[in-house]
């Protein structure tokens, strides 16, 4: 990373796939068969392929994240940033432009979710002003 290197925040291409799969692979080792990284970039693509940014430094892909929007609410699904490039505010600004993304698609409310044993990512998003919901996640798997 040079000096004055700045991060872009970006919409996915094609050229992104490798990176993104070794980056999702590496921050989420323990994910199911249905969030492999490949499936989980061709169903963003599929479904509408802005919602996939890339963050990039230096021409290597450092960080990610899906913006979903289903029409009621916003979704954020699977914001990773590479563990040499953390604690710099690029999750930050990842989450932020997914959140202007959707808002400018009239999103007015946005859910995540997350492992309850993740203390530093519940953390992370208490400080962006995201609030713990009593609500029970409740999912089936399809495939």
């Amino acid at each position: 990373m040079t000096a004055n290197a700045e991060v872009a925040i970006r919409s996915f291409r094609e050229a992104d796939r490798l990176p993104l799969v070794q980056l999702w692979s590496a921050v989420f080792p323990d994910d199911t068969p249905r969030n492999a990284p490949d499936r989980m970039i061709d169903g963003a693509l599929a479904v509408r392929p802005e919602s996939l940014l890339v963050a990039v430094l230096d021409g290597v892909v450092v960080g990610a994240v899906i913006a979903g929007f289903d029409g009621v609410r916003g979704w954020i699904y699977h914001l990773a940033v590479a563990p040499a490039h953390r604690r710099r505010g690029i999750a930050t600004r990842l989450l932020r432009d997914a959140e202007a993304a959707l808002r400018a698609r009239g999103c007015s409310k946005i859910n995540l979710q997350l492992r309850a044993t993740n203390d530093s990512v519940v953390a992370f998003y208490r400080a962006l002003g995201y609030e713990l919901e009593e609500r029970l996640s409740m999912g089936r798997t399809l495939v």
